[in-house]
């Protein structure tokens, strides 16, 4: 069976989609189907919300924080499981992509999602406050995860996951090479970053899952002392 390549996917469709959504007060039906149907056709075939969420642990009532949320493919899917009782917040750089996430709150009536506009290394969570934290398609296009990871500390509670959901390195070469040209001889396989990155940032990788068709899902802890 042939294999399609999804990585290079969303940035195609973010700058087709949403580079202006900052300036406009409404988005157009056709749009909203667009984006909309991609994000159903993904989400079916490489990472089925309400599997990745059983396997995460994700329950009613927990408070979750989600980095780089964008238009919030996955984000309306943690509102609906944490419930009335328990609340997301999504954070994102890109006020384009948090307007469009905005429109889709009030669309479906979604209540329980507060919308952050972070800083590259800053997700400006509030402290002591979150269960899980949850990355999708994020990590691997972060240029400075350290920073970002270290300030990711204060927000957690006692106990609290960092879930990373990231594609598997051919498809990530394969994005890295379609936006720079080349690749680095000696770049890391994407596990070998989370871990390097973790161990610098405070965190420690306790175990992967790789039930899903491409994808995997990384579970990190804060280092006990």
């Amino acid at each position: 069976m042939k294999r399609r390549n999804y990585a290079i996917l969303p940035l195609l469709i973010l700058c087709f989609t949403a580079s202006d959504f900052s300036q406009i007060d409404e988005i157009d039906e056709k749009t909203i189907k667009q984006i909309e149907g991609w994000e159903e056709k993904i989400n079916r075939e490489r990472q089925p919300p309400e599997q990745v969420m059983d396997a995460i642990g994700l329950k009613p009532g927990m408070i979750v924080g989600e980095v780089g949320a964008g238009r919030g493919r996955y984000t309306v899917h943690l509102a609906r499981r944490v419930g009335d009782t328990g609340k997301v917040y999504a954070n994102d750089i890109d006020d384009g992509a948090l307007n469009y996430l905005r429109d889709r709150c009030r669309r479906n009536n979604i209540r329980n999602i507060d919308i952050i506009t972070g800083e590259e290394e800053d997700p400006r969570f509030p402290e002591k406050s979150l269960d899980m934290v949850m990355m999708v398609w994020v990590f691997h296009m972060l240029e400075k995860p350290v920073p970002l990871m270290k300030n990711l500390l204060p927000s957690l509670k006692p106990g609290a996951t960092l879930v990373i959901l990231d594609p598997p390195d051919d498809e990530i070469d394969a994005e890295i090479k379609q936006m720079e040209g080349k690749l680095d001889p000696n770049r890391l396989s994407i596990r070998a970053r989370i871990e390097k990155a973790a161990l610098e940032s405070g965190f420690e990788l306790v175990r992967v899952d790789r039930f899903l068709p491409m994808d995997s899902l990384f579970f990190l802890k804060a280092q006990s002392h």
